[in-house]
């Protein structure tokens, strides 16, 4: 089960069963406290979040594992009411030795395509994109911590 409890004036802390909970906070210009994303930011979030474990998941599978990886998330929403997302872009910037820019691309695509659950119910919707930048990973030889 999942619930939301308003703590005021404008937070809401989520929770899910056994497991830790999330604080959302509207923005200081509508009456929040900035105490944390807006429930918008935390789609936003929930698609990075999603897709970046799935692609850890599909590199390490692939003997690939990446030594870092930064999902940045930008989006553009309607300018009426009720301001849906219309277009959401994510770069996805993977750091790891070995790693080649077509085996990233095929995990992030994978992860597009068909396994990312919260990618898959706004696609219907939104205008998904994505781009990939791969770095090279630690110049030492010694592993990542």
């Amino acid at each position: 089960m999942y619930t939301v409890e308003w703590t005021a004036p404008m937070r809401f802390e989520g929770f899910a069963e056994g497991v830790g909970s999330i604080v959302m906070d509207a923005a200081l210009d509508h009456g929040g406290g900035g105490a944390g994303p807006t429930p918008m930011q935390a789609v936003l979030l929930a698609l990075a979040g999603c897709t970046g474990m799935d692609v850890v998941s599909i590199l390490t599978k692939m003997r690939t594992p990446p030594e870092g990886l930064t999902i940045e998330v930008s989006a553009e929403r309607a300018a009426e009411h009720p301001k849906v997302f219309t277009r959401i872009h994510l770069r996805y910037l993977v750091r790891g030795t070995g790693l080649r820019e077509e085996d990233v691309r095929k995990a992030v695509t994978l992860s597009q395509e068909k396994y990312c659950s919260v990618s898959a119910m706004l696609r219907a919707t939104v205008e998904l994109t994505f781009d990939v930048v791969v770095t090279p990973g630690a110049q030492t030889g010694m592993a990542a911590a």
